[in-house]
């Protein structure tokens, strides 16, 4: 569902975007093109056939990245205010009260400390074990995705330099017929050629700026993870959990 909103949301700002360029130009400027209609020109200019492969590329990866990033600011908790809340419940001897507490808030750190609770009256070393099992799991949801945008970053350039090998043969192929070898004859083989790798790397220097953050992301809220599920053993000792 947040894969189709994520989607919805960079198809929307495409068109707002779009439509304010449209709708910020005014008469006495029309000889001078704007942004949207350089970019526009440069994209049919660099051949359809293989800047839309580059364009879905963006859209996708960028779905996955917007997906992502709204998934990870959910799943980002207060742990402090958390534990606090646990210790307050495991003061009264109350190990279902924290549980719930722990249920009832959102994200991966909150369902770890949750695993450990449940495995309380087995003792502190099957408490361990449950929250390092879990531990793994959370992880793998954290990484999710995180493939599908990889893939993105490593097409787009590749499908630019797919455009550029093409656009060269077709230079070549035009001097072929053409039996010479002025500039004219092959500027236009080389624009394709040019444009579409330039596309492919500006596609996947953007997809990888938000891939290092969302992974910059996820190693901070594997760090809280780690250090509320020790915090949580040494609540649960100091609290005479385990009997």
């Amino acid at each position: 569902m947040r894969k189709l909103i994520a989607l919805m949301l960079v198809f929307g700002v495409a068109m707002i975007t779009g439509g304010a360029e449209l709708l910020a130009q005014e008469p006495a400027a029309a000889d001078a093109p704007s942004g949207y209609q350089i970019l526009k020109k440069y994209f049919i200019d660099g051949d359809w056939r293989f800047m839309s492969f580059v364009l879905v590329c963006l859209i996708l990866g960028l779905a996955f990245c917007i997906e992502r990033i709204i998934t990870l600011n959910i799943a980002s908790a207060n742990t402090d205010k958390l534990l606090e809340r646990i210790d307050e419940n495991l003061k009264e001897g109350n190990v279902d009260g924290a549980m719930e507490v722990c249920k009832s808030t959102q994200g991966p750190t909150a369902s770890v400390l949750y695993e450990g609770l449940k495995n309380a009256d087995q003792g502190p070393d099957a408490v361990e074990k449950a929250i390092v099992s879990y531990g793994a799991v959370q992880m793998g949801l954290l990484e999710k995705g995180l493939v599908w945008i990889s893939l993105f970053i490593a097409i787009a350039p590749m499908l630019g330099f797919m455009g550029t090998v093409i656009g060269m043969i077709q230079a070549f192929d035009r001097i072929a017929e053409v039996g010479d070898l002025s500039p004219a004859v092959v500027a236009d083989g080389i624009k394709v050629a040019l444009l579409t790798t330039v596309f492919g790397l500006i596609v996947a220097i953007i997809l990888q700026i938000f891939y290092n953050y969302i992974i910059s992301k996820i190693d901070g809220i594997v760090n809280k993870m780690e250090d509320a599920s020790i915090a949580l053993v040494d609540v649960m000792a100091s609290n005479n959990v385990f009997k």
